[in-house]
């Protein structure tokens, strides 16, 4: 194995030309997550935002492809055939029953349930008849018309797969307790790790950045245990990343690992791995190393506090050209070493990223519980013998019978115990929102923070640089949330915010540049932190729509506010205009609202 990125011309095990993007971009289905145990599934890149908008002045308001319609982000339910066992409903485990239910491997492995199956295998819960235990046994699985070459290829990943397993001696890595060859087909019996993997974890919304660097620490050890074993993981993902009972993670699915020593498997044309997790360098073709999986690690990280790759795109090439390409945006809700960390492995030159040992130092600091600062209370000097007086050790000699400076230092105490106050109490955290609500920083792009669902994507615009945009969306794609700053640049910008309002009011009525039609919009007074803000209210059908036999009337809620420098936020929040989406549109929207905090009133 070699310890560098590799050299520029020299191949790899699979052939691939440089991405290029197809004429039409075709949004892919996405795949269920896997199944607890070691598995692996056919990766499909997640899908975009939505398409961006007409250009509109600084004060516009931000338009969207209509919600029901065009290139939606992933949707977050993964089917009930697809969860673990352990997790189902009683009456959906006999729906799921397969025919091999109860058949024997290697006489003494009994199947009981089938936990998923990915694209080279089953896994199957079962139970170890001669040691009484449950375990986790993967089949091969291939197509019928697959070629016998290509079959006796998955055949030796698989057994390639328990080798790279057995190698490796760490906790978090999963154990391998026997491979079974049942017609020449090897059955790979391993440890049965119950719990749900980080992907289905991360359905549920986002890690906070200390938890998400316990996981990393836990994978780090994993992949340091592994190279030190000669062996390269290749394809760490959140869904190999399993999270066991007692804090436990597991990084598991060593099926296209790379062992230093034997020959490498060719796939011709073909690509192992998943896109969005994959190094630069490996999609270059070269010769992968350590960092490459420590790439991948980064990655992972950053959709464990924001929530996806920084490089999904709607289709693998173009998400391989991110992959090569572009430069990620700051992680929004790591800060710190976190932060400084994630940036780092996603360097492109293999040669720049930290060593493992300088990797860990960053996660332990990151994982590490906030100390609380000391204090000292000073108490009044009284005369002791000697002349001293008690508390004489803390207050300097300049407070002795000092009437204004005991007056200063006590109010620097008071500022002081403020400080604590908010330190500990967290006023602004976000503490009493709604479940799997969390606060999302953007003071660095909008100068604003607000409160979200924890499943919503992030999208950051910025296309126009003096009025930043960043939207949220709601994996079902019902729901929309946007806020944007815009900074007067023209004299045609309002003057204060009845004029603001109005011009969005204006907008909207004159067809929103035939983004829409039929808007009935007005507009009412509101508060921002206690300041003067306005409420913009649009009822409007998507533009085309209303020929349609029964179209879709939706509403955007604008809340508005403006400072004494015209600089402005519009937030957005889009939802149906009817029925029971409609209640909870509004529900969100005023959520939002109360926790929206502006920094620079």
């Amino acid at each position: 194995m070699t310890n560098d990125g590799g050299r520029a011309n020299e191949p790899t095990s699979y052939s691939l030309r440089p991405p290029h993007a197809p004429a039409a971009q075709v949004p892919a289905p996405q795949p269920p997550p896997e199944a607890p145990g070691a598995h692996e599934a056919p990766e499909q890149p997640g899908r975009e935002a939505g398409a961006a908008g007409p250009s509109r002045g600084a004060y516009e308001p931000t338009q969207y492809a209509d919600p029901r319609g065009g290139v939606q982000p992933p949707a977050g339910q993964r089917p009930a055939e697809d969860q673990p066992a352990e997790d189902r409903p009683a009456e959906d485990l006999t729906a799921a029953q397969d025919p091999n239910s109860g058949r024997l491997i290697g006489g003494r492995y009994q199947l009981v349930s089938r936990l998923g199956h990915g694209g080279m295998g089953t896994v199957w819960r079962a139970h170890d008849q001669i040691v009484d235990r449950d375990v986790a046994v993967k089949e091969p699985r291939v197509p019928d018309q697959l070629p016998e070459r290509e079959r006796q290829t998955v055949y030796q990943r698989m057994e390639r797969e328990a080798r790279a397993a057995a190698r490796i001696d760490h906790p978090s890595v999963v154990t391998v307790h026997d491979v079974v060859v049942e017609n020449g087909r090897p059955w790979i019996v391993m440890e049965l790790v119950r719990g749900q993997s980080l992907g289905d974890r991360l359905m549920e919304g986002t890690l906070d950045p200390r938890e998400a660097a316990r996981i990393g620490l836990a994978v780090l050890g994993a992949l340091a245990a592994a190279h030190e074993a000669g062996v390269l993981h290749r394809d760490v993902k959140p869904d190999n990343v399993l999270l066991g009972r007692s804090d436990r993670v597991v990084l598991t699915d060593f099926g296209i690992a790379q062992i230093e020593g034997e020959q490498r498997l060719t796939e011709t044309g073909g690509f192992v791995g998943s896109p969005e997790f994959i190094s630069p360098e490996r999609v270059l073709g070269q010769r992968p190393g350590p960092e490459s999986d420590l790439w991948s690690l980064g990655v992972v990280l950053y959709a464990a506090v924001e929530g996806m790759s920084p490089f999904r795109r709607s289709h693998a090439p173009a998400t391989l050209q991110a992959v090569l390409g572009s430069e990620p945006q700051v992680p929004a809700r790591a800060t710190g070493p976190l932060a400084t960390l994630i940036m780092q492995l996603l360097r492109k030159d293999a040669a720049m990223r930290p060593a493992a040992p300088e990797v860990r130092r960053a996660l332990e600091e990151a994982a590490r519980e906030p100390q609380p600062v000391p204090t000292m209370l000073a108490t009044a000097g009284y005369p002791m013998g000697g002349g001293q007086s008690a508390g004489s050790r803390f207050v300097p000699p300049i407070l002795h019978k000092n009437r204004k400076a005991q007056l200063g230092l006590g109010g620097v105490v008071l500022v002081v115990a403020a400080a604590l106050v908010l330190t500990v109490m967290k006023p602004f955290s976000g503490e009493g929102l709604p479940a799997r609500w969390s606060v999302r920083e953007e003071r660095d792009v909008v100068g604003a923070s607000l409160a979200v669902p924890g499943e919503y994507r992030r999208v950051q615009d910025d296309s126009d640089s003096d009025n930043p945009l960043v939207t949220y969306y709601d994996p079902s794609g019902v729901f929309t949330v946007s806020l944007r700053r815009s900074t007067p640049d023209g004299e045609d910008d309002p003057a204060n915010l009845d004029a603001a309002a109005d011009q969005i009011v204006a907008f909207y009525k004159d067809g929103g540049e035939a983004t829409v039609e039929e808007a009935k919009s007005e507009k009412a007074g509101a508060k921002q932190q206690g300041k003067e803000a306005s409420d913009v209210t649009t009822s409007y059908l998507p533009y085309g729509t209303s020929s349609n036999k029964n179209p879709i009337r939706y509403v955007k809620r604008d809340h508005l506010y403006m400072n004494k420098a015209k600089v402005a936020w519009d937030l957005t929040v889009t939802m149906p205009a009817d029925g029971d989406a409609h209640e909870d549109g509004q529900k969100l929207y005023e959520q939002i609202v109360r926790n929206l905090k502006i920094h620079q009133l």
